[in-house]
Parts: structure tokens; sequence; C-alpha cells
């Protein structure tokens, strides 16, 4: 079975493809005695048509707005050394009887200018400098009239040469003011005026099912359009902390990377980003950026150079039911805090592991997704107040947001969602263990029952009962006894603090 992987839709070569145009044509027979009728659907203006099939007509838009998409190619040029003897031979800097010997004289004997390679030839000792640049191309749309655009890190990435192509074939060599690769986004420069610009709108105004277009070069065809509709919002990827994805059907396949989703209104919604897929092509799976956090990391590229994002310094998971039921939450919402950084800006304040978070200066925060993108669009050295679900009643905390620097904002680990009368062989920790990590809590020998349905582990150090720690084996069974049908354990599991449900029956 081949792995599902979410794959970025740049590409690295244009390929051909073949494409084949099909028409529908209508004819109208002429009554023998004038009299008005109404016009078959095929006759009708595009505008007309659509209404009456209901099928929108996007050419108005793509008339409008498709010159603002751009074609964007990125060289990458590297620099290799070749190794080679006095004999011209390849020298591998690994003995011929190590296993892995072979492995490396078929991956440097593939180098330009080494033997068997078809480039260079034989030569005098010593090392050889040697180049290899490949090419990858993208999308982008133009933001400005006097040239900056947007597209996507990934697809400039390292690039030595980056050349943007519009659609009246004109080329022109791009500078790149700024690339983010935590959101993925890129802003480049060309050195034009008077360009055609899109028209930037609200994500946040879209619905589910609505229809909308992407404008890009797949496989490197030029202003290629496709169309579907928004299949999610909000949607969040592995590896992907800070970006609530919209997830469309529209057909994006490599090259449409960094090109723009618009609504019906024209307006640009999101940059296309990536595709999940089994074969590397479109299977009806495609995220794009929304494009109003696009646009703030645009500000702050343009600005500074480099983009500041909020930290909070927790980490957090998603409610479900049994978790909600256990902290007294009628419906599972908000985000649940399993553990706090002590060096970060939560750990000065009030907020504990096993507060469930409501909301963010009074946006509500709807789940563990939400929170990151909303932490990281805070200004460093603001204050936030969170409410927050603690002891059956809300609370409200303070606390003055951190900044940034490639760690995790508030990191949405996402546990498996375990579900499942509590079965475990516990032991409290030894002083040894104490000094190691957990402070407090009791060792997980056996595990059976409930407590091995929801996925307890022996290794695991249960710190507290329904928010009540634990460090003793009495305590651990008193809580359970307290408990109803269900309880969430808080243990730890290696270096990671995580709340598990557990279902009791």
């Amino acid at each position: 079975m081949k792995a599902k992987i979410l794959s970025r839709s740049a590409i690295a070569l244009a390929v051909v493809a073949a494409l084949s145009v099909g028409y529908f044509a209508g004819h109208r027979q002429e009554a023998p005695v004038p009299q008005v009728t109404a016009p078959a659907p095929a006759a009708l203006m595009p505008a007309e048509a659509a209404a009456r099939t209901g099928v929108p007509d996007f050419s108005g838009l793509v008339e409008t707005y498709g010159p603002a998409v751009v074609n964007i190619s990125a060289r990458h040029v590297t620099k290799q050394t070749a190794l080679r003897g006095n004999n011209g031979a390849l020298q591998l800097p690994i003995d011929p009887d190590d296993p892995f010997y072979q492995f490396y004289r078929r991956f440097f004997g593939n180098l330009p200018g080494m033997p068997g390679s078809g480039e260079g030839g034989g030569g005098g000792g010593g090392a050889g400098p040697s180049d290899r640049s490949g090419t990858s191309l993208g999308s982008g749309f133009i933001v400005s009239n006097d040239g900056y655009i947007l597209t996507n890190a990934h697809v400039v990435d390292g690039a030595d040469i980056v050349t943007v192509r519009l659609t009246d074939k004109r080329e022109f060599r791009a500078k790149v003011i700024g690339a983010d690769r935590q959101s993925d986004v890129a802003v480049l420069k060309i050195d034009a005026n008077n360009l055609p610009v899109v028209k930037i709108g609200d994500p946040r105004q879209s619905k589910v099912g609505q229809w909308v277009v992407a404008i890009g070069s797949p496989y490197g065809f030029d202003n290629t359009v496709t169309s579907g509709i928004i299949s999610a919002k909000s949607r969040a990827l592995p590896n992907e902390n800070y970006t609530p994805f919209i997830q469309t059907d529209v057909p994006v396949n490599p090259g449409n990377s960094g090109g723009p989703l618009f609504n019906l209104q024209g307006e640009v919604i999101g940059i296309n980003s990536m595709i999940y897929s089994q074969t590397g092509g479109f299977q009806g799976l495609s995220f794009a950026i929304p494009i109003n956090e696009a646009v703030k990391v645009k500000d702050d590229l343009m600005k500074t150079g480099h983009v500041n994002r909020g930290r909070l310094g927790v980490a957090v998971q998603d409610m479900d039911q049994t978790l909600a039921n256990s902290f007294g939450l009628k419906t599972p919402h908000g985000a649940l805090v399993s553990s706090v950084d002590p060096d970060g800006p939560a750990a000065k304040s009030d907020l504990q592991p096993g507060d469930v978070i409501l909301s963010l200066n009074g946006t509500p925060v709807t789940d563990s997704v939400a929170l990151p993108s909303q932490v990281a669009g805070l200004a460093p050295g603001s204050t936030a107040e969170l409410q927050v679900w603690r002891g059956k009643a809300t609370k409200n905390i303070k606390v003055t947001i951190g900044a940034l620097s490639d760690t995790k904002v508030a990191a949405a680990d996402a546990p498996a969602q375990l579900q499942g009368r509590l079965g475990v062989a516990v032991r409290a920790l030894t002083a040894q263990e104490q000094s190691g990590g957990a402070s407090h809590g009791l060792l997980v020998l056996q595990v059976s029952g409930p407590a091995a349905n929801a996925g307890i582990q022996p290794g695991d150090v249960i710190l507290a009962v329904n928010g009540q720690s634990v460090s003793r084996v009495e305590q651990l069974r008193q809580g359970v006894a307290q408990a109803g049908n269900s309880l969430a354990l808080l243990i730890q599991r290696d270096n990671t603090q995580i709340f598990i449900p557990v279902d009791l029956g």
C-alpha cells in the first residue's frame, strides 16, 4: 500500500500532457409561425446560462484577474566536488570492503564529471568542482501595481535565480524580499509598474460548500483555471502548527503552488500550497493558506524582513466527550492545556495543566487547532486575557505574550484519540526517578482493562486524576472511586505531559 503524503505542489520541471477539448453545439428549429420562445441554454449569454443552470460562470473572473497571476521559475545552482585519483578513477572516502561501498559508489558515480556519468572525462588528480542546477516551477500573484508578488516560500526556497513570467510573455528577474517557512509565504519584487493586481478578500466570510477557483501553472501550463468548492475550513495538518488551512476539492497539481484561490466575487481568499496524495498528483484534497494570514506575513516581511509571532508556551490537546465529562463541560470545546513550559510566558501566570482555554481576548477558542494561530497573531510583549475552565467554573487569567523563535507557540500536540474501569499496577516514584524527571506521580507497571483500552502504557507516570495530583497509590484509588463513569488522567510519557480520557463504564 502506498503511503498517503502531504506534498507541496511546486514541480521540478514542466512536462507535456495530452489535452482534450469537448464542446456542445445546439440548434433551434424554425417554427412555421413566428412566436416568442425562450432560447436554449446553449444560446444564452454566460451569465444567463449560469443563472438558468445553477452552474457558475468564471469567464469574467478569469478575464479580469487572470493577468495578475504569474509563472515563477526558480533555478537552484549547487557546487559539488568530484573526488578523483591520479588515474581518473573515482576515489571514495570509504573502504571497498565496507558493506556501504557499493551504495557510495552508486551515489558518487552519478555526479557530473564522474566516470560513467556521461559528463566530463579523464583528468589529473585532486578534486575538481562541478556545478549542478535544477529548476522548480510554481505560481504567484501580483498584489501591488509596482511589482510585489505573493507566492509560497517552498517555491523559491534556496533559489539562486528567480524569474517571473507574466501572461503577456514579459519576463523579469525577481528579488526575494523575504520568505517565512513556518507559514510557507514568500514576497517577491519585480522592477515594473502599472501591473494588473488581484483583489484581496476575507476568507473568514467564506463558507464550506461555496465555489472557488484556482489559477496557476500546473506542470508548467500557464494560467490554467480549475474550480471546485470549499470542503472544510481551519484544517490542521501535520507539522503545520500555525496555519488554519482552507481545504478544497479544486484540482491543484504540481506547479500550482503559490497561486491564488478566488471566491466568486473575484477576491483572493487563499494561496494554494499543498495537496494530499498517494501519487503526487491531485486526488481531491488540496489546501490553501488563508490570505489574511498571508497578508500579515507579507507586511512583516516588507517592514522588517522577518515575522513577529506571539508565544504562550503551553502544549494543548483537543477535547473529546469523555474528557469534557471528566472536567464537567457539557460539550467538548476549547483547548486543554496538557503542559506548561517552565521557561515560557504562561509559566509566569496562573495558567496550569488541566485548564481548558475557552477564549483568547474575547475570541472563542473552538479547539486546539485554533489556538496556535490566534496566539501567533499577537504582538510579543502585549497582554492577553484568557478565559479558562477550571474546577467546573470559568476563570480569567492574564498572560504577557512572549516572542516566538522557532519554538512552539502553543503546540497542538494531537495525541491519539483514546477511548475507553481503570486497570493498572503502579508504584510510587523512587527519589532517583523524581530527580530525573517527574517530581511526583505513580509509575505504571502493568496495564489492563479500561486503562489499556485508553492507551495507558507501562512506563507512563500518572501525575493527576481529574486535576488532583497523586503521589501515593491511595490517592489514585480515591480519585478513581470518586469519579463517575469517566476520568481524565494526566500522565507523563517520555518528556511530554498529556491528558488521557478513560471510560470507566
